[in-house]
């Protein structure tokens, strides 16, 4: 339908084609609402006195806009143009289009695909929190465990006795040479450092053990290494009123008699070698006449010829038997004879005042030898003669404990880890023997074996424990 005053145009004569000589916008239908009609045309600077028009669609053709009309100029308004005497008004803001809504698939894939990285992410941050806490606690497992504290993360493991028993003795092994600790160098035979065994019994607490046993292999050793394991037995006992007691496993000679011999009760296995209370210093050797020397510098080669002697001090009467070589000068002999006279009668003293034999009886009649159970127990050395599961049922009875509700237990090498922690993978106060390294033989660095001799309780040859 057309104005009345207004001229039909293109859209009600579609038989009538348009004037070339006046182009025409261009119908347009009334665009949706919110969509935005592109109209480059319409950008560009038209006649002049006619400003550029907006891309917004403007909406209705003003009703004189026919065939050949002109629209009238526009004044800018606060929202484009705005209409003069005979202008239009612009349509309404463009809007952004609606948000596409998403379908059920991809909420459910986004939603998973956030909760999987979120659990993810939480896991990481927990593991590495997990890890921290775990080697701040190793680290400083490593500083606690270091020494004697290594002690706190030894296991124990069952010797004797149903693993399931209320009650416990702990035992303690001393076997092979006693040194003193672990800056004394490695022997050839497994060995005992006495500071680190003192250590260990030291930091037993009451509730730790309801008693301890020294099993007992040992020819003797170190007099400082046997001695600080007797004082630590004598310092347990008055600690916690319990009983300490020894088990002889084989030997128990010198300096393995000074270790045990305040221990409550001894029992010896059968066939076991107890005694050689002395103190012995040596070998002193001499070359007369040397004419030659030769070998390399592990091993020198001497030629003389007046023979080699080689000769050991002692005190206790036959300690230096089997010896096959002698003498030494007055002087010397005198020296170091009153240095080993004041340790031997230490010796004697506390195996006197312990055993409750007297003095004199140690020193004239038993001196350094060695004795079987027997005449050990004849000269009260020893208690008993009993086989070991014999003699624990006695030690649990006479700590007061019922024999079958009582186990023994002894440490066990501390666990793998430990190692990577500075804890040595060894049962505290225990020695390792040597071993050879690089194709080489094993190297001893004991010093009951090199450097200067030094006053030991030591029964036997030293060639089995220096090569």
């Amino acid at each position: 339908m057309t104005h009345p005053d207004q001229a039909p145009g293109p859209q009600e004569r579609p038989d009538n084609p348009p004037d070339a000589s006046h182009p025409q916008d261009p119908p347009t239908a009334e665009a949706p609402h919110g969509r935005q009609q592109a109209e480059p045309s319409r950008q560009q600077a038209g006649p002049a006195g006619r400003p550029p028009q907006s891309s917004t669609n403007p909406g209705p053709l003003p009703p004189d806009r026919g065939r050949g009309a002109h629209p009238a100029p526009l004044t800018p308004g606060p929202q484009g143009y705005a209409p003069g005497a005979q202008g239009y008004a612009p349509g309404p803001p463009p809007q952004a289009p609606p948000a596409k809504e998403r379908g059920g698939f991809a909420r459910g894939f986004g939603i998973g695909t956030g909760a999987g990285l979120g659990f993810v992410g939480t896991l990481l941050v927990l593991s590495l929190l997990g890890t921290l806490l775990t080697t701040l606690m190793m680290m400083g497992a490593a500083s606690a465990f270091a020494g004697a504290n290594q002690t706190a993360i030894e296991s124990t493991k069952t010797l004797w006795g149903p693993d399931g028993a209320t009650k416990k003795l702990r035992a303690i092994n001393v076997n092979g040479v006693i040194m003193a600790d672990s800056g004394e160098g490695g022997a050839l035979s497994t060995g005992t450092y006495g500071y680190e065994v003192a250590q260990v019994i030291d930091k037993l607490k009451p509730e730790d053990a309801d008693g301890i046993i020294l099993l007992m292999n040992t020819p003797g050793g170190s007099v400082n290494g046997s001695r600080a394991m007797a004082d630590a037995v004598e310092r347990y006992k008055k600690r916690t009123g319990k009983k300490a007691v020894a088990y002889v496993q084989g030997m128990s000679a010198s300096g393995g008699m000074y270790t045990m011999a305040n221990a409550d009760k001894i029992i010896a296995d059968h066939g076991s070698l107890v005694g050689s209370i002395g103190i012995i210093m040596g070998p002193f050797e001499q070359y007369k006449n040397v004419t030659a020397t030769s070998g390399t510098l592990l091993t020198p080669g001497v030629t003389t010829t007046g023979g080699i002697t080689s000769e050991y001090l002692t005190q206790g009467k036959g300690k230096d038997f089997g010896n096959p070589y002698r003498p030494i000068s007055a002087e010397e002999r005198q020296n170091y004879t009153a240095g080993l006279a004041n340790e031997y009668a230490n010796f004697v003293n506390w195996v006197s005042q312990h055993r409750k034999i007297p003095a004199a009886t140690i020193r004239n009649t038993y001196g350094a030898f060695m004795f079987d159970t027997k005449r050990a127990q004849e000269n009260k050395l020893i208690d008993a003669t009993m086989g070991r599961d014999e003699a624990f049922r006695d030690f649990a009875g006479f700590a007061g404990l019922d024999p079958n509700d009582t186990k023994v237990v002894v440490a066990s090498a501390p666990p793998m880890w430990t190692s990577l922690l500075g804890a040595q993978s060894r049962v505290y106060g225990e020695a390792p023997p040597v071993r050879p390294e690089g194709g080489q033989p094993a190297r001893v660095t004991n010093s009951l074996c090199v450097g200067a001799p030094a006053p030991i309780a030591y029964a036997g040859d030293l060639h089995q424990v220096c090569g």
